[in-house]
């Protein structure tokens, strides 16, 4: 039994942003932190007061999180990046909403005195005298304070207030880990009310100190355990009234907190069994439990529960299948075949997914260089007269008008070049599509074919194949291409309206180029020549493509990936490993290609390069981040792992931003999360001269002082399919509407009494569905009850 929670994160837009720059707009973009770490950062969209973002992320990490924080920043060029303002949800508000919070969020000034960070260790004591009682306090250590000096840390001191005394700690210089160990005494009254305050400081020498974040805490509860010891959250001081900054503008944000407990898998096997068994059998069995499920399920949760049932019946090799009971089932309820797939049905929606699961690395292969060569290009690409920008033109001292009849040849001539090397790339990619996706076009094609099989309808099996393949897929990746993981930013303006209009001329290609798509557009028309064309490539394509019959063995998707180790991640990165005691600077780093595969990380000079083993994946210990004054750079990840002689080495690489250093971060942590001896504790900084510059410890081989992080992670598209946890979200989701299945079944019940049912076999498979989901509910009760009973959190309740 495991307990799992993730965060799934879609940052839609900003509306009505504060102009940070002398032009009048900003530069704006969002970054995200769950317990003040930045786990994401957005692209920027420039110059403008209401950008889109439409960015999409899942989070994997600890139940024990307290808070998920959303800051809007303008990006500055010359200067420190701007803060607009924040908005934060914290744990218990997503909890309350178990859909998940969505809508609009005014955005808030980000006070210093609430941007606490960190936790700090102490014991309390209550000392029971003959004449007087005494409270003790002991402040042992820091970890994770907010950096408030520009070297990037922190000089921390306590300061320990009781009954109108105040006592303070030494001062710690440059640490956001401090160890003070230094204990204060007070008298203590039986009975009395006042609480204790703990508070961290930054010390300043010139200017006033900075505040780090308090601990209040109940003394009367104290009394009740006479002892306790542990980490205290660091609070912020909320007692100052906040002043009216005005509007700083709103962010729509849809957040999702899920919490789940897996149970072992011979739990889920009769839940799989029967969904697998309704699977074979088909549109022609009669248990009908899947179209029991689609009817059921509410449009804004099917497409979870598409990607869940899709994942599910991928890991158990019946994809295919699954897919092709919902064709039929889409088939056999529409009588258009121009509204064909057209819906946000569960086929739809698995077929998505399926292609996203399935097809990714296949895409990538086919529009990688396309759209890398967009992004080079940069040119000025228009096709409609009335937003032509006419700009002058030719060399030095010979500039003249560019006429807009010039810029729209240009605009056609660069669309046909990119469109070409598109269905270039298509027509000859048909061997290297993954054979399960080959075979399922192929049975589509087939079930439309049957369906619409007069000659006025030769089109309707091709454009059912493309309106996946081209109007999910395709055209929506290289419309936006950084959500398709083909590129880490979004384009900027230019490119972007080069994007769009060739994902429209993809658009029309997928839609056979009917006279209701070009009728649309009528400014699309000098593409029409190369588009007829595309039509005539992409069929001659989808013959081939479905024309290949696939071996059985041939389409167990988990088992190509694995035959083929493919990298986990690659890249190039710096690397810098620690030798003597001189200064580290970033100028220590050696820029090299790594590639992280199921056995090891490796690198090499170039990509093509021969490979080095740098770490066997058995020997890493832990994935963490450096601090920003360790080498003067926030993207320094540190990898600690073994040696042949078993003796602990660290690893310093630096990426080129945040979103590549959390990527590598979550790469790692996944491939090593199974092995034996994984550090619960590590040091952010490094081993400078005789002692860590974090916390100051002269002896190397201290245990660290913060903990690791290493079930933080970020969900990828190229993860293994996790079939217990997919199993779990169904039972949930079953569970959710099982009051409209009890009432179905009673609707079956009624009719095979009164005798207008053909037969019990529906009736029998939604009974045995509803007893299952019973027994999943008991062995969830089990599973809590037989756990040993959990001690109430003493720390959480004296922090008041």
């Amino acid at each position: 039994m495991a307990k799992r929670s993730s965060l799934t994160i879609r940052i839609v837009e900003g509306k009505n942003l504060p102009a940070k720059d002398i032009t009048g707009s900003s530069d704006p973009y969002c970054i995200v932190k769950v317990d003040n770490e930045p786990i994401i950062r957005t692209a920027t969209v420039w110059k403008t007061l209401c950008p889109f973002w439409g960015e999409e992320y899942q989070v994997h990490l600890p139940p024990t999180f307290h808070a998920v924080a959303f800051y809007v920043m303008d990006e500055d060029a010359l200067s420190r990046d701007d803060v607009i303002g924040k908005v934060c949800l914290t744990r218990d508000m997503l909890a309350s909403h178990p859909k998940g919070f969505s809508g609009w969020a005014h955005l808030t000034e980000v006070d210093p005195d609430e941007e606490v960070q960190g936790e700090i260790h102490l014991r309390l004591e209550v000392v029971l005298g003959l004449r007087a009682h005494r409270l003790r306090c002991s402040v042992l250590e820091a970890r994770d304070l907010a950096p408030k000096d520009r070297n990037g840390a922190s000089d921390p001191f306590v300061r320990v207030r009781y009954n109108g005394r105040t006592q303070e700690t030494s001062i710690v210089k440059k640490s956001c880990y401090p160890r003070w160990n230094e204990t204060f005494e007070f008298e203590l009254e039986e009975g009395a009310a006042e609480a204790l305050c703990v508070e961290a400081w930054d010390w300043d020498l010139v200017s006033r100190n900075d505040f780090l974040g308090k601990v209040v805490v109940n003394i009367q509860r104290l009394w009740e355990a006479q002892q306790e010891e542990g980490w205290f959250r660091l609070q912020p001081d909320q007692s100052k009234s906040r002043l009216d900054k005005g509007n700083l503008g709103s962010l729509q944000l849809e957040v999702r907190l899920r919490d789940e407990t897996v149970l072992p898998s011979s739990c889920y096997q009769p839940l799989v069994q029967l969904l697998c068994h309704e699977v074979k059998l088909g549109s022609q069995g009669t248990g009908q439990l899947i179209p029991l499920i689609e009817e059921s399920t509410s449009t804004e949760c099917r497409q979870d529960v598409a990607t869940n049932l899709l994942k599910l019946f991928l890991g158990q090799g019946l994809a295919k299948d699954f897919l092709d009971l919902l064709f039929q089932l889409e088939l056999g309820r529409t009588s258009e075949a121009n509204t064909l797939f057209r819906s946000n049905s569960l086929a739809s929606k698995s077929m998505e997914s399926f292609l996203r699961v399935a097809g990714m690395r296949y895409l990538h292969g086919i529009l990688g260089p396309i759209i890398d060569k967009v992004f080079e290009e940069k040119k000025y690409v228009e096709l409609d007269p009335s937003k032509v920008e006419v700009k002058d033109v030719g060399c030095s001292g010979l500039h003249r008008p560019q006429t807009e009849a010039e810029v729209l040849e240009q605009s056609v001539q660069t669309l046909r070049a990119h469109l070409g090397a598109l269905l270039s790339a298509l027509t000859r990619s048909v061997r290297a599509c993954p054979a399960v996706v080959r075979a399922t076009f192929r049975q589509l094609f087939r079930r439309v074919r049957e369906r619409f099989p007069g000659a006025q309808h030769e089109n309707v099996p091709f454009i059912a194949v493309t309106s996946f393949l081209c109007l999910r897929f395709f055209s929506p990746a290289v419309m936006s291409p950084k959500l398709f993981y083909l590129r880490e930013r979004h384009a900027d303006a230019r490119t972007s309206r080069t994007l769009l209009l060739l994902a429209k001329a993809v658009q029309n290609i997928g839609n056979m180029d009917t006279p209701a798509s070009r009728a649309k557009e009528a400014w699309m028309e000098p593409l029409q020549p190369t588009v007829r064309q595309g039509v005539v490539q992409l069929k001659d394509f989808i013959t081939k493509l479905v024309d290949i019959e696939e071996k059985e063995a041939e389409l167990d998707l988990q088992q190509m990936l694995s035959l083929q180790a493919p990298p986990v991640k690659e890249g190039p990165l710096f690397i810098h490993r620690t030798k003597g005691k001189g200064p580290l600077t970033s100028s220590s780093f050696k820029k090299l290609h790594f590639s992280l595969t199921t056995e090891a990380l490796s690198f090499a000079k170039t990509p093509s390069s021969k490979k080095s083993a740098f770490i066997k994946l058995a020997n890493i210990r832990a994935a963490e981040k450096v601090e920003e004054k360790s080498f003067g750079s926030s993207h320094v990840m540190q990898v600690i792992y073994t040696d042949d002689a078993g003796r602990l080495q660290t690893a310093y690489l630096q990426c080129k931003c945040m979103n590549e250093l959390n990527q590598w971060l979550s790469a790692l942590r996944k491939v090593s999360i199974n092995n034996s001896g994984l550090l619960g504790s590590y040091h952010p900084g490094i081993f400078r001269g005789d002692k860590w510059s974090c916390c100051h410890q002269k002896d190397r081989t201290d245990r660290g002082c913060d903990k690791t992080r290493s079930r933080v992670t970020l969900q990828e598209w190229n993860d293994p399919l996790d079939l217990d946890l997919e199993a779990q979200l169904i039972y949930r989701h079953l569970l959710g509407v099982e009051p409209i299945l009890r009432e179905k079944l009673r609707d079956l019940s009624s009719s095979t009494e009164a005798g207008s049912s053909p037969g019990p076999a529906p009736k029998d498979s939604l009974a045995q569905l509803l007893r299952v989901l019973q027994d999943l509910r008991e062995a969830h009760s089990h599973s809590l009850t037989g756990l040993p009973p959990s001690e109430p959190n003493r720390l959480q309740e004296l922090q008041t």
